[in-house]
């Protein structure tokens, strides 16, 4: 997954208004540093070494600001947990319907795809969530 560097998102925040607190720089410094597919909880917890003052709250507003600024977007695999991942560009998941992993993957085949059926509907895609649901190696 390409993220948005901490600039980057930083900046967006800002051009539509938003105050750069330190809480806030610290959420996106773990979204940029911290992985991918992560909940509001290792969010929390990463963000608090980086200013521990940084609340729950917080991190659930910034993620809000986040999605609807369409930098991040929510994702729910095989589990309730809301995650997020970049907005930018294709994400493709793998998901074991039995152990809950999940394998993320970028094949060039799966944004031909994408190519096609922008070329064949005209539309114009922007982003995109593909995911497979079976069964892993380890599980058959």
């Amino acid at each position: 997954m390409v993220m948005p560097h901490v600039a980057e998102l930083a900046h967006k925040l800002k051009k539509a208004g938003y105050k750069l607190t330190p809480a806030r720089l610290a959420v996106i410094d773990v979204l940029e540093s911290g992985g991918e597919h992560l909940c509001h909880n290792q969010i929390l917890e990463a963000g608090q070494k980086i200013y521990p003052k940084l609340s729950r709250a917080t991190v659930y507003r910034t993620m809000d600001i986040l999605v609807e600024l369409k930098l991040m977007r929510p994702l729910y695999l095989n589990e309730p947990t809301q995650r997020f991942v970049s907005a930018a560009g294709g994400h493709h998941h793998l998901v074991c319907t039995r152990c809950g992993q999940t394998i993320e993957f970028d094949d060039c085949t799966a944004n031909e795809l994408v190519d096609q059926l922008a070329d064949r509907y005209g539309f114009q895609i922007h982003h995109h969530l593909l995911e497979f649901r079976g069964v892993c190696v380890n599980c058959q």
